[in-house]
């Protein structure tokens, strides 16, 4: 008997540690069914009469939109998701408003889309004097700093005055573009279409540093950028920025955007922005528990040893396959992704040869990602013989420069001649090794009818 009763104190910390555990599982429960159900939750708020007569005539409301991860994007099945998003349904369902998204590639696409009163209203831009002539926004609802982004090799951007007489690329009408302009003339501005573009930039060393939001600039690492400091006093807010001349449909918004309970927003953005937070330091709880765990193994007999032993082999193997299934999730959503894009897509590696490409790269050029894999232009029947041999060139000569082109060209293609908009970036590993290029091209013609 006097050997069983060595057992009962290594099994009262037992019992305490699971009780702890208990206790954690339970509310992190809960904060999954809240975050999974804020998005229906709660009543119809009380409309005026001008409110519901306006919403009595408007079916629908048009959305404009580019897709930025994590707030607003599709995911492997094609459907819409992200921070906005439940933001969106969330208004919807105390409401009664209708929304329909309008996908746009750009932020000065998706600003004519507003301008030209194509779309109503969009939940993408910040506020700023330009966008207030032909905008109203409404109350804000979060939002994250502005960094600056710069080359892994050159020293931490650490604000706007360290960029006198250096390249900034932006995209085409940022929010911050005009103060910059005002505030900092001696910042030489390169604008491009996307930030993507200017990233790109930034990587191949032709500007300096661009302009992102935190949350965005920490979501896409690269080997060859780093996230400097965040711009003092600006500020990337959330708006719901309506198109003037829509008072009504403003004044919903912000009545539904009142409706929210601090609560119910922060447990929307605690599941979309979470892992891009800084870590934290554990809870006391969390450090009782610790040490209750290392008191028991010091206390504890081979039997305990050996089911804690045999208990942590397991989640090892849970953990595992939890890896492996986010790895396979990432890898179907990335495949996803890509082949949702309408314009032709590609990547190659450093000796040419095609690495994957986008569906709509197989139907412009008539033949299966199996036929075309592992070989280059030169190799296949896809191209004639002449552009094949040119394109081929390019890409060889454009991996010795390890610079973006983006250009707009006649190419000759099998069906005749095209005018496109073709753009090819050079892309690197985790190890900031060349691996290859990615690109694409797009019809011009089809491109102005979009903007």
């Amino acid at each position: 008997m006097p050997f069983f009763e060595g057992f009962k104190p290594a099994l009262r910390w037992l019992t305490f540690v699971a009780l702890l555990g208990l206790a954690q599982w339970a509310v992190a429960a809960q904060m999954l069914v809240y975050s999974a159900d804020a998005a229906l939750a709660g009543p119809m708020i009380e409309l005026d009469a001008q409110e519901r007569k306006w919403l009595a005539a408007q079916p629908q409301v048009v959305v404009a939109l580019t897709q930025y991860p994590l707030y607003l994007f599709k995911d492997e099945h094609g459907h819409w998701s992200g921070f906005h998003h439940d933001v969106l349904e969330r208004i919807s369902a105390m409401t009664g408003l209708r929304f329909v998204y309008d996908e746009t590639f750009s932020s000065e696409q998706l600003l004519e889309r507003l301008e030209s009163g194509e779309a109503d209203m969009s939940t993408m831009l910040s506020m700023n004097d330009e966008r207030r002539m032909f905008l109203d926004f409404s109350h804000a609802f979060g939002g994250a700093g502005w960094v600056l982004i710069g080359h892994v090799e050159e020293p931490s951007v650490q604000s706007l005055a360290h960029l006198a007489k250096k390249v900034l690329a932006l995209p085409a009408r940022h929010a911050l573009e005009a103060t910059i302009r005002r505030d900092h003339p001696s910042i030489e501005l390169r604008v491009v279409k996307t930030y993507a573009e200017a990233r790109a930039l930034v990587e191949s060393g032709e500007a300096y540093a661009t302009i992102d939001n935190e949350i965005g600039a920490r979501l896409y690492p690269s080997g060859r950028l780093k996230v400097g400091d965040v711009l003092e006093g600006k500020w990337d807010a959330d708006y719901l920025a309506v198109r003037k001349g829509q008072p009504p449909l403003l004044s919903i918004l912000n009545k539904a955007l009142d409706a929210f309970s601090p609560s119910e927003l922060r447990a929307i953005r605690h599941k979309w922005f979470e892992a891009t937070a800084p870590a934290t330091a554990p809870s006391i709880r969390e450090s009782i528990a610790w040490q209750a765990c290392w008191g028991m193994l010091i206390i504890g007999v081979f039997t305990v040893l050996s089911l804690l032993w045999n208990r942590r082999l397991a989640a090892l193997v849970e953990q595992r396959k939890d890896a492996e299934s986010d790895l396979r999730d990432q890898l179907a959503f990335q495949r996803t992704l890509m082949d949702a894009m309408p314009d032709p897509m590609f990547v190659r590696d450093q000796q040419g040869r095609l690495l994957t490409c986008n569906k709509s790269y197989e139907e412009h050029l008539s033949a299966r990602l199996e036929q075309m894999q592992g070989r280059q232009l030169i190799e296949i029947d896809v191209f004639p013989k002449d552009t094949a041999a040119l394109l081929h060139a390019e890409f060889m000569a454009q991996l010795q420069t390890r610079k973006p082109r983006f250009s707009e060209r006649q190419l000759m293609f099998k069906h005749g001649l095209r005018d496109i908009y073709q753009w090819t970036v050079p892309f690197y590993g985790a190890d900031g090794q060349l691996r290859g290029l990615m690109g694409g091209w797009s019809e011009i013609a089809r491109r102005t009818r979009q903007t």
